[in-house]
């Protein structure tokens, strides 16, 4: 039996998901790694990908695809450029794993990217040839597809919608090094922060937030009528809208999904995201759909494994 295996790399840990080549997911199981950067920790990922096979009456050699989703940009040949938050040896590891997958073709695609293309192969975006997932969660990332492929860019910054100037304006530096990016209004800790700002010019005592990420509890303050919690939330939709809008002039895809952490409260700010697009856009891309990507955090694994199952059936010309 042919086998594909997706691998989402996080900073301690790797979740890896073994696929049929019609991507019904047969397991998915979590892997500890230590850092990725040495014969041993290449070691424990092979050994425990086997592991996952072993117990499904495979073997390595019954791989044909294997794809890594990776937390940094990659380049339209395949090549990683930087890796800011997390240590790995891109090279190391892909000699490790063609030595112990030898009839694999590997394929390596930015998180953000991979989301986009697994809700292609296995979610909401089945079907639509064009469209835009937009990650909100500690930052803002997203994955552009156009004509059913990845848009990933000569320089791996296809989809760093996150570093659109969206307030000119703005005094503050993002973490780029420019001012103004999506990102700082857009993410879980921009949304923290314009509640925490907005309650110290009102001068009222915030609801309890957590972490520079906590934005449950903001969402919870909107629900409960905090106002700061109502005016951060209408800041993020502005600024994202604006974003958007400025896609769809480049890009006009058919559908927007909005992913990553902040998207759980999606069916609260909806409506609202909407509203704002639609004064934004372009009469003629204002009928786009926006919706809330459904693959959760197993979207990035199943993304990977479906570039890299792509990657190999063209080189074998299907």
């Amino acid at each position: 039996m042919e086998a594909v295996l997706g691998i989402d790399i996080g900073g301690t840990s790797i979740k890896a998901g073994l696929f049929t080549t019609e991507g019904e997911l047969l397991e998915e199981r979590k892997v500890p790694t230590p850092e990725l950067i040495s014969e041993e920790a290449y070691a424990v990922v092979t050994d425990g990908l086997e592991k996952i096979l072993a117990g499904h009456d495979m073997t390595s050699e019954d791989v044909i695809a294997l794809g890594l989703d990776i937390p940094g940009p990659v380049a339209d040949d395949g090549t990683v450029k930087f890796l800011p938050n997390i240590k790995l040896d891109a090279e190391g590891l892909v000699g490790a794993i063609n030595a112990a997958f030898p009839n694999a073709t590997v394929a390596f695609v930015n998180d953000a990217n991979a989301a986009a293309l697994g809700e292609m192969w296995a979610g909401v975006a089945q079907g639509v040839s064009s469209y835009v997932l937009i990650a909100l969660g500690t930052g803002v990332g997203a994955g552009v597809v156009v004509g059913g492929r990845l848009v990933a860019g000569a320089f791996g910054a296809g989809g760093e919608v996150g570093h659109v100037t969206v307030n000119p304006a703005e005094t503050r530096a993002c973490g780029c090094g420019r001012k103004g990016c999506l990102e700082q209004y857009a993410s879980a800790k921009g949304v923290v922060r314009l509640y925490l700002e907005e309650c110290e010019q009102r001068g009222v005592k915030p609801a309890p937030v957590e972490h520079a990420t906590d934005t449950l509890t903001v969402f919870r303050a909107l629900a409960a009528g905090d106002e700061c919690a109502k005016f951060a939330v209408d800041q993020m939709c502005e600024y994202l809208a604006q974003a958007m809008s400025q896609i769809s002039c480049i890009v006009d895809p058919a559908m927007y999904l909005i992913g990553g952490g902040v998207a759980g409260a999606f069916a609260t700010f909806a409506p609202e995201l909407r509203r704002r697009f639609a004064a934004h856009a372009l009469s003629s891309c204002q009928d786009v759909r926006i919706e809330a990507a459904g693959l959760g955090n197993q979207a990035a694994m199943y993304g990977c494994a479906y570039e890299a199952l792509r990657l190999r059936r063209e080189q074998l010309g299907k």
